[in-house]
């Protein structure tokens, strides 16, 4: 699989609490310079990133991010503020506890309604793999397809696990065509892209996709 398209299909992710500008700056040059499909930043540098980068690069952010247990109120304010902030794709967390209590119909209005705050933005649902059954993933795929969202994604990457491969060919079997699979958390380098892009992931959250380019470059391949 060409380079060019794997970045393609990344969103360049750095979501650490001690990130610093200089440190987002980067990530922004990079997403630019290898063309990736975003970059993904937390919400406080969303309109900091939309001055410096113009229409260079589509800026992602996170809503209710990492624990998804702030109220629907919240999270939809969260999103209004990161899309007026110039946040070009919304990444929000799911209530797992919701999900526990089979309280499917709250789970799909607060999709439904951080959707209608995104104002036509893309927005990719969190639902986090690792802490739920796989009945659990297979009806989430099912409210995913119902709710407008254009994504699921697999993790936040600060949970117990991250995207595996078994995951990411789950949600692809189980939600509608028009429903696109981001994986997320743990994807290695580009061996781990390609598996997750032939399962069906359409996009990719990490840093280690052009970090391990960056190496290759470095050492003139």
């Amino acid at each position: 699989m060409e380079l060019k398209e794997i970045l393609s299909r990344v969103d360049h992710t750095l979501l650490k609490q001690e990130s610093t500008w200089e440190q987002i700056r980067e990530v922004c040059d990079d997403g630019v310079k290898y063309g990736c499909a975003s970059v993904c930043i937390p919400a406080g540098y969303v309109e900091q990133c939309s001055d410096y980068l113009g229409d260079r690069l589509k800026i992602c952010t996170v809503i209710g991010f990492p624990n998804g247990y702030s109220t629907t109120a919240v999270k939809v304010f969260e999103t209004e503020n990161a899309i007026q902030n110039g946040a070009d794709e919304i990444d929000m967390v799911i209530n797992i506890g919701w999900v526990k209590d089979c309280r499917w119909d709250e789970v799909l209005e607060e999709i439904r309604a951080v959707k209608a705050a995104c104002r036509g933005r893309v927005l990719k649902v969190i639902i986090e793999c690792c802490l739920l059954t796989r009945e659990e993933k297979i009806k989430l795929c099912q409210i995913v397809s119902e709710s407008g969202a254009e994504y699921i994604k697999t993790s936040t990457g600060f949970s117990m696990g991250g995207a595996t491969r078994e995951d990411v060919a789950l949600l692809r079997e189980h939600c509608a065509p028009h429903v696109k699979v981001k994986a997320a958390g743990g994807i290695a380098g580009l061996e781990d892209a390609e598996d997750f892009i032939r399962l069906g992931a359409d996009r990719l959250g990490t840093s280690r996709i052009v970090k391990a380019v960056k190496e290759l470059e470095s050492a003139g391949k």
